[in-house]
């Protein structure tokens, strides 16, 4: 069974077990600065979830930008259509499929009727590619949807190291709940295919936000 499917049951609670506010929030923040959006930009959010990362993109984009989000969990979107109408947002977009096997044409027909253009201007994804199977086609889609120039950033989970090491079997629980493979690194086809690549660590290791260029 794919790890994935484990958050359906809970998703209504998923935002308040997850640690986000005392853990993880902290990468999603740091990611998306360094993914370095400007107004009017379109971005994909792949593997969206509840709509955790919709606020920060948000203040990135603005109003005249617009949010892709992709998700293959129902109960998870149902969330974050209810986060979307809660904010009003009028330029949030959401997508039902399986991020390893979306087709990039799906994400160009949101952005071409909503925006007039094909590409996205920047690719994100927090704490969900650790959770497939298969984390590449995830990423080789990402490569196909961003537009020559733009940019990406995966925030994914390893162990904790040095002197945090003693928060590991925290960390080991915490990721089991949810799926996670702490040794998936996600991040190693940014580094691979991206430039300008920045690779950033927080929570002792626990939390990498790695950012760059593609072409």
């Amino acid at each position: 069974m794919p790890r994935i499917s484990r958050y359906g049951p809970g998703a209504r609670v998923y935002d308040v077990v997850s640690g986000e506010r005392l853990v993880y929030r902290i990468g999603r923040a740091a990611g998306i600065r360094s993914l370095r959006l400007s107004a009017g930009d379109i971005v994909l959010d792949l593997g969206c979830g509840t709509g955790l990362n919709f606020p920060l993109l948000q203040q990135a984009v603005g109003p005249t930008g617009l949010v892709i989000g992709v998700d293959r969990s129902p109960a998870m979107l149902e969330m974050a259509h209810a986060r979307v109408a809660g904010n009003d947002w009028d330029n949030v977009r959401i997508i039902e499929a399986d991020a390893t096997e979306l087709d990039p044409a799906d994400v160009a027909a949101v952005a071409e009727r909503e925006r007039g253009r094909t590409g996205v201007d920047g690719a994100f994804s927090t704490y969900a590619m650790s959770v497939f199977d298969e984390w590449e086609p995830a990423w080789q889609t990402i490569r196909r949807v961003v537009r020559p120039g733009g940019r990406a950033g995966i925030v994914d989970m390893a162990m904790p190291t040095g002197i945090a090491v003693v928060f590991a079997p925290l960390a080991v629980l915490a990721c089991a709940i949810g799926g996670a493979d702490l040794r998936a690194r996600p991040w190693a086809g940014l580094e691979r295919d991206g430039t300008a690549v920045k690779h950033s660590v927080y929570r002792g290791g626990h939390i990498h936000v790695v950012t760059g260029t593609l072409h």
